[in-house]
C-alpha cells in the first residue's frame, strides 16, 4: 500500500532525497515519437530551467539531476532554515515568482495601509507560504504542472502528463547519496544516449564539467522560461562539494569534485566492459566513506538496489522509536 508522503519525507531521517518523476505518455516527454518521427527533445531545457528556478526559490539544494526522455531523476537536500532566516517581505517575493498569492498580501506586498485584523491575517498566510517554500511536494508541483501544461498546450491534449505521484527515496547514509548521485549522473550513459558524462546532456554533471572553474556554478537559463523574471534574479548554484579533503561544512557534500569523478570514472568501468582495476579506498582522502567493495554495483544499478536496502533501514528505525 502507497505510503503518505510525509512518512517518505522526514528532515528527522535524513535531509537528502532521491526523486523520479515519470512520464505517463512514456515516449513523449523529452524524446523523439517513432511513430511519427516528432522530436520533444526540447522539452528537456524546459525542465532543467525549471529545476534551477525552483531550487533558487525554494530552501532545496539540488545536488544532482538528469533530464532522460520519458522521465527525470533529482537528487535533492533539504535545507529549511534557508526559508526560515528570511524576512516576510522576501518570502512573499519568492512566491510571487511562482504565483500572484492572496489579494491581501498583494495590497500589503505594494505598501498598501491595512488594519490589524488585517495584517494578521497576512501574517499568517506568509507563515503558510514560508512552510510551503520548504517543503518538497510543493517543490515538485511547481516542478511538474508548469510542464504538463505547456506541453498539453503544445501536444493540443488534455489529461495526465506526468504519473499519479513522484516517487521519493530516502537516502540515509553517505554510502546512498553518493551512489544516487553517481546514478542520475550516469543515467544518460546507462541508457545508452551518451557516451561519456562530458555528452550527457541536461545533467548536473556535464554542467558542472563544462563551468570554468569556478568556485559556484551558475547555470544560464534559455530565452522561452515557464516563469517570468525579473533580469537581476540569479539561479542559485549547484548544492557544492568540499573544497579540500580536510573542511568539511554542513552546506557541502562529504567529498571533493576530484574524487566524485574519481568515483564516476570506477562506475563507467561497467559500461565499458573494463575490469575492475586498482583499489577504491586509497581515491578518497577519509577512509570508510564509500563502501568500496560494491561501489560500482551500487552506482550502477542504484534504484533496484537500494530500495530494498534502505527502504528496511527506515522501516527498522521508525519501529524502533
Amino acid at each position: 500500500m502507497t505510503r503518505p508522503r510525509k512518512e517518505l519525507v522526514d528532515i528527522a531521517d535524513t535531509r537528502y532525497y532521491h526523486i523520479v518523476s515519470r512520464c505517463v505518455r512514456r515516449s513523449f516527454l523529452c524524446g523523439k515519437d517513432e511513430s511519427t518521427g516528432r522530436s520533444y527533445e526540447h522539452r528537456r531545457q524546459w525542465i532543467e530551467d525549471r529545476i534551477h528556478l525552483l531550487s533558487s526559490l525554494f530552501g532545496i539544494d539540488i545536488c544532482a539531476y538528469a533530464v532522460m526522455s520519458n522521465h527525470l531523476h533529482l537528487v535533492v537536500k533539504l535545507s529549511p532554515e534557508e526559508i526560515a532566516a528570511l524576512e516576510d517581505y522576501d518570502v512573499v517575493t519568492r512566491w510571487r515568482y511562482l504565483f500572484k498569492g492572496p489579494h491581501l498580501v498583494q495590497q500589503w506586498y505594494k505598501g498598501a495601509r491595512l488594519s490589524d485584523t488585517e495584517l494578521n491575517e497576512v501574517k499568517s498566510v506568509i507563515a503558510v507560504l514560508r512552510n510551503r517554500l520548504s517543503n518538497l511536494g510543493w517543490f515538485m508541483k511547481c516542478l511538474n504542472e508548469p510542464i504538463a501544461k505547456r506541453a498539453n498546450e503544445e501536444d493540443q491534449c488534455s489529461g495526465h502528463f506526468w504519473e499519479s505521484r513522484y516517487k521519493s527515496q530516502a537516502l540515509l547514509s553517505k554510502n546512498a547519496l553518493l551512489a544516487a548521485m553517481a546514478y542520475v549522473d550516469l543515467n544518460p550513459v546507462r541508457a545508452g544516449i551518451a557516451v561519456s558524462p562530458q555528452t550527457s546532456d541536461h545533467t548536473s554533471l556535464k554542467l558542472r564539467l563544462s563551468a570554468n572553474k569556478k568556485a559556484e556554478i551558475k547555470h544560464k537559463p534559455s530565452s522561452k522560461n515557464i516563469t517570468k523574471r525579473s533580469d537581476k534574479f540569479e539561479y542559485k548554484p549547484l548544492f557544492s562539494f568540499k573544497s579540500s579533503a580536510s573542511e568539511l561544512r554542513e552546506s557541502q557534500l562529504p567529498i571533493t569534485f576530484h574524487e566524485y569523478l574519481q568515483l564516476i570514472e570506477f562506475a563507467l568501468r561497467k559500461y565499458k566492459n573494463q575490469p575492475e582495476v586498482g583499489q577504491l579506498h586509497h581515491i578518497l582522502e577519509v577512509p570508510n566513506q564509500i563502501n568500496a567493495a560494491t561501489w560500482i554495483t551500487d552506482s550502477t544499478e542504484f534504484e533496484s538496489i537500494y530500495r530494498r536496502r534502505f527502504s528496511t533501514k527506515l522501516k527498522k528505525a521508525q519501529c524502533a522509536a
